[in-house]
């Protein structure tokens, strides 16, 4: 333990989204970083030409997935997410669950296997959970960037499926996936101590200690992260009742 706790100790304090904010100063603590400023503006760019003349929905979702990613990326929850694990569990909420199906809805990825994205989002999910790996996205930016879109890609694929397969296996493949968040919520909740080092320091500053900050990070996958999906999941059900009925 002691070997650990000097290791967390000569972790570096400014990963990607920059040093960890305080209650004080965190409202401030906007991304400034140039290539992703151009990226979203050429991202903006390109979707309003692309989406022109397009239906209203394609566009809301256009608009809405650029909010999202504002929200994750450049605005102070990125920032956020350095200080609390729990924030980077809102984080990934944030891409999973509003940012990859809003990019479905605009930009659908067709003919790829839902069961194959989910399978890859499920490998990406858990992997961002395991603490080795996430300390190398926390110490190097290519790494973070490849985490990102390891979570991206594959639920924006398994989004275009799932609004578009009306079969019963995406579903399946989405109840699957709530009741892995379920799962990983309630280790993060019942753990006997806290994964992630890189919190130790950090969460204190507001006011909990890196087991509370891990609790609360699973409480929030736990119980608001799987609401959204389990209700998509009651809907899309539904979808294939009348569509039975119909038949």
């Amino acid at each position: 333990m002691r070997c650990r706790c000097m290791i967390a100790v000569t972790l570096p304090d400014t990963p990607y989204c920059g040093p960890p904010p305080t209650p004080m100063d965190w409202l401030g603590s906007w991304n400034n970083d140039p290539f992703l400023l151009g990226a979203f503006l050429a991202f903006g760019a390109c979707g309003v030409l692309v989406l022109r003349g397009a239906e209203k929905t394609r566009q809301a979702g256009f608009g809405v997935a650029a909010f999202a990613a504002t929200l994750a990326f450049i605005s102070p929850l990125c920032a956020l997410s350095v200080a609390l694990f729990a924030a980077r569990t809102v984080h990934h909420l944030v891409v999973i669950g509003v940012l990859a199906p809003a990019l479905a809805i605009a930009f659908p990825l067709r003919r790829l296997p839902a069961m194959l994205a989910l399978l890859a989002l499920s490998g990406a999910l858990w992997a961002w959970h395991i603490p080795q790996v996430y300390s190398a996205a926390w110490e190097d930016a290519t790494v973070y960037w490849a985490m990102q879109v390891a979570l991206i890609l594959p639920a924006w694929a398994f989004f275009s499926a799932l609004f578009q397969d009306r079969s019963p296996a995406p579903v399946l493949g989405l109840m699957t996936l709530v009741a892995q968040m379920g799962l990983l919520g309630a280790l993060l909740t019942f753990a006997p101590g806290p994964f992630y080092l890189e919190h130790l320091a950090h969460a204190p500053v507001w006011g909990l200690s890196a087991a509370q900050d891990q609790q609360l990070a699973g409480l929030i996958m736990w119980i608001p992260g799987m609401i959204p999906a389990a209700v998509l999941a009651g809907f899309l059900a539904w979808r294939l009742l009348r569509q039975d009925q119909r038949a």
